[in-house]
Formats: C-alpha cells, structure tokens, sequence
C-alpha cells in the first residue's frame, strides 16, 4: 500500500451527482475544517488487511503536525481517499499504465479497512466515495508532503 500523506489546515472532497443525468451538481462527502491529514491511498495487487492495519497505525501515529505531533496526541482528523494512480507507471511512452494498481473489488475493501483500523484506533476519518468523479480540495500547511509505502 502507498500513501500520499499531507498535513493540512483544511480539506475536503466533493463528488459529482448527476441528477437527472444531464445536470451536474457537486457534494460534499468529506471535510475536515482545520489540522488534520489528507491522505490518498493507493492498493496493489498483494496487499492484506495485516498491510492496511500497519498503515492506519502509521498514519495515527505519524508525527508531522504542528511541534512534532500525531493525530493521535492531538486528535487531529484525517481525510482519506482512495487514490489508484499512485501506481500509475509512466516510465515508458508518455501514457502511464495502471497494471500495478488493484482492481476495484481488491482494493475497496482493504482501504475501508484502513479507515476501519483508524477509527478503532480513535480517529476521527471523513473519506471520499470510492469509484466516484472526485475534487480534492485542501491547503497544504507548510507545505508538508510525505509519502509512505507498507
């Protein structure tokens, strides 16, 4: 699993709507007002439930907010989206593939699962919804930007 982890001031994500399908309107599905984490989630083809769990710990206890604290000293909340194209490969030809990436029914569950461990955990988690048109929304404070891989 990978993650693009960035400590925030605020964030939120909408997703598209269509109803009826030739009117488009946005909604908000996730928000987080002020310090907290945004983190985008990638799933390969071989990753576990044991996986996701070590993420959720990590992202819990990663230590990137203001003075050196974790949403788990402060209880900062965390935005959280599935992200497939961080298995994009674009190393050949100028269109990326996606083969690394694990198909939807793989890797829904398993980032479920993260936001599942975190909540158990004691995280407040807003996420995004799953296979859906997104915007991504956020200030980036400092900016902070740090990538994790499990």
């Amino acid at each position: 699993m990978r993650a693009v982890v960035q400590r925030v001031s605020g964030a939120r994500v909408v997703v598209a709507v269509e109803d009826p399908p030739a009117e488009r309107r946005w909604e908000t599905v996730g928000e987080i007002p002020g310090e907290g984490l945004c983190v985008l989630v990638g799933v390969t083809h071989d990753d576990t439930p044991e996986k996701a769990e070590r993420l959720a710990r990590k992202l819990w206890g990663l230590r990137i907010l203001e003075g050196e604290r974790s949403c788990s000293d402060t209880g900062a909340p965390l935005l959280v989206v599935s992200q497939f194209t961080l298995y994009g490969d674009a190393r050949k030809g100028r269109r990326p593939t996606w083969q690394a990436a694990a198909p939807g029914p793989v890797a829904e569950p398993l980032v479920d699962e993260v936001c599942a461990r975190l909540r158990a955990l004691g995280a407040h988690v807003e996420t995004g919804r799953f296979g859906a048109k997104m915007e991504v929304s956020l200030t980036n404070d400092g900016p902070f930007t740090v990538l994790l891989e499990v």
